[in-house]
């Protein structure tokens, strides 16, 4: 049998911060062979992006390997100098980091950043070092690679500034690529072409994978083996199919119940508390304060390894043998939760009506309009008390610009926008800050969005203070699973995740009465947005919220959306009911959306959409979607069909709907 490409045996990592020693990854033992892809499953501030960092030597100042082996194609990474592991990243190990807003160099073209990697490990230079980098752009989905080469992350959604890194790793041709959270910020029918390239070019190079996700449908599909952290522990490993089938762990078992399902419309199950600080003193088990079958022993005693079936353990005193009655699985399903109440459709909160957003396109010294950017091309849509309406499709299509629209913090082109019969569009002043008091937005980058130099109470509570709007922090801090005593904290001492329910908190403060959600729970581990989930539904049942729920995320769309909206490059193409939209699909692209998305049930019928959305600089005629389509005729590249209501009163945008 061949030795694995990466063997990892007792790696401790710490960290010296000021309230003690933290030990982020404690006794870590794993083996990958080259081929073969190992998941790391579990909560923020679990460990799981520690070990990565641990691996590729990359640890904070404060941070060190306390002991143990990393050993790469037979090499000791622990006992190379920095200057040798310089060498060695890029070329033998690569990592694709979770936020890429803050780990591209903001002052560098892309072409600038993939060429260091392409110059230093693969000797390309000049001509040929730019056709590698449009070929690794256009291979994550980029389009037009050629001209984006020479633009900076800035000028990137946040989605495509993933894809940019995750051309970075793959620039070097790895062994190993450790990829912490790759598909986060991308849709669904991205993150089908960026498995599919990964899963091609594992074949291709026989290339070893770790994989950082919350996503099960993502574990389902990629990954050979599953490992599953806590508080810094490895606490189950199991082949895939295993795992699926029957996860042994109590906090696995929860991971799975947390998952929103279309049978499962109430409330979710959550994991009460939070992960302990990683400095406290473990006497038993990790997890014992939060397991709904821990007894004394746990508290008390450490657990060792198990054998829960072949090539599973788990670390668990409930499979020791002595305490097996003990040893019940939870059911993997609670049940249904509380039925949703439905809502008041009668009073229309929100009417959009031929929505515009345009942006000049200017050229020259002069600085003159060539042409418009149709990001936003004529969207309508209804939001009554009480409902959600989500929107869904890919990067690019107009969804967030929409959202800024509709809340003034872009200025429309055109159409007409009201809030409880208020106009949006043209109130100024007193006017429009009244109307900006019933309206919030949740962001989708959490790091950008929270000032870095105030204090996490401070930012919650700015907006209660400017509105006059009482309410308490410790409480709102509470109600998204966070520690009150956080408060006093910066943002940059949160994780991804952490910093994504203060966002939450703080659009929550001032209680208004629409909630835009640019992809909330999209940093979110599945127990955590279980908990974003529940809130959001409560709230809106005891305070008549309505949300325009922005998300690529179709299980969270099918749990908590009353009705869906299908926007394709700037306009809507199907609309309606989430049963009818999710379950009856008429459009084309909604079907190819629906057909994208991985499931832990079918995890091999993911498929991804063939070509990447046009320009919404230069869109197609006729039909925007016809260029793309499996069913495109001579009538859809020459007319644009309007959206309108088909004999079952379903509105879809298409010629020949299914």
């Amino acid at each position: 049998m061949n030795a694995p490409l990466l063997e990892v045996r007792g790696l401790t990592a710490e960290l010296d911060t000021p309230v003690g020693i933290a030990r982020a990854v404690d006794g870590l033992d794993v083996d990958l062979a080259a081929g073969e892809t190992l998941a790391l499953l579990g909560e923020s501030g679990c460990g799981k992006s520690m070990t990565a960092s641990a691996l590729m030597r990359l640890l904070p100042d404060v941070g060190y390997i306390a002991e143990g082996s990393v050993r790469l194609a037979g090499c000791e990474l622990t006992h190379l100098t920095e200057a040798q592991m310089r060498t060695l990243r890029g070329r033998d190990m690569a990592m694709i980091f979770q936020e890429p807003g803050t780990s591209l160099n903001p002052v560098l073209t892309v072409m600038q950043q993939i060429g260091e990697v392409l110059a230093t490990h693969r000797g390309l230079r000049g001509e040929e070092a730019r056709a590698r980098a449009r070929e690794l752009l256009a291979a994550v989905g980029i389009p037009d690679a050629a001209r984006r080469l020479d633009e900076y992350p800035f000028q990137f959604s946040g989605g495509m500034k993933q894809r940019v890194m995750i051309a970075m790793a793959l620039a070097g041709e790895p062994k190993l690529l450790i990829a912490d959270e790759p598909t986060t910020a991308l849709d669904v029918t991205i993150q089908a072409q960026v498995l599919d390239l990964l899963l091609r070019l594992q074949r291709e190079r026989g290339m070893a994978m770790l994989l950082i996700t919350h996503d099960l449908g993502v574990v389902a599909r990629m990954a050979h083996q599953v490992g599953v952290m806590y508080a810094g522990q490895l606490i189950e490993r199991a082949p895939r199919e295993r795992f699926f089938s029957s996860p042994a762990h109590p906090y696995s078992q929860l991971l799975f119940a947390a998952l929103p399902e279309k049978a499962r419309r109430g409330e979710l199950a959550t994991i009460s508390g939070s992960v302990p600080p990683l400095t406290s003193t473990f006497r038993g088990c990790r997890f014992a304060e939060r397991c709904p079958h821990a007894w004394a022993r746990c508290h008390d005693e450490v657990p060792v390894w198990h054998e829960a079936g072949e090539a599973h353990r788990v670390r668990c005193h409930l499979y020791d043998g002595v305490q097996t009655e003990r040893g019940a699985a939870m059911p993997r399903d609670p049940g249904p939760g509380a039925s949703d109440p439905g809502s008041d459709t009668s009073q229309v909160l929100l009417s959009v009506r031929e929505l515009t957003v345009h942006f000049p396109i200017r050229r020259g010294v002069l600085q003159r309009t060539v042409g418009h950017v149709r990001a936003v091309d004529g969207l309508s849509l209804d939001i009554a008390s009480g409902r959600t309406l989500a929107l869904v499709g890919e990067s690019g299509c107009g969804k967030t610009t929409a959202g800024k629209a509709i809340l003034r913090l872009i200025e429309p082109t055109a159409g007409a926008v009201t809030l409880e019969g208020a106009d949006v569009i043209h109130a100024r002043g007193r006017a429009l800050a009244s109307l900006r008091a019933r309206m919030q937005m949740v962001f989708q980058d959490p790091y950008g969005s929270l000032n870095p130099r105030m204090r996490v109470g401070d930012i919650i509570a700015e907006g209660m203070t400017a509105l006059q709007r009482p309410g308490d922090v410790a409480t709102l801090l509470e109600q998204v699973g966070l520690r009150p005593d956080m408060a006093d904290r910066y943002p940059h001492e949160f994780s991804g995740g952490q910093r994504q329910r203060i966002a939450i908190a703080r659009a929550l403060a001032v209680q208004p009465r629409l909630i835009v959600c640019d992809e909330p729970t999209s940093a979110l581990d599945v127990s955590v947005q279980a908990q974003i989930l529940n809130l959001l539904r409560r709230l809106q049942r005891e305070l008549g919220l309505s949300y325009l729920f922005i998300t690529h995320n179709i299980a969270v769309v099918d749990h908590l959306a009353h009705d869906v909206a299908v926007m394709y490059l700037g306009r809507i193409v199907e609309i309606g009911p989430v049963d009818a939209v999710l379950r009856r699909a008429r459009h084309p692209y909604t079907q190819a959306l629906l057909s994208a998305v991985p499931r832990i049930d079918a995890p091999g019928v993911a498929q991804k959409l063939a070509g990447d959305p046009p320009s919404p600089s230069h869109p197609p005629h006729g039909c925007a979607f016809h260029p793309r389509c499996p069913r495109a005729q001579a009538r859809c590249a020459s007319d644009s069909p309007a959206l309108a209501a088909d004999a079952a009163g379903h509105p879809v945008a298409c010629w020949f709907p299914d």
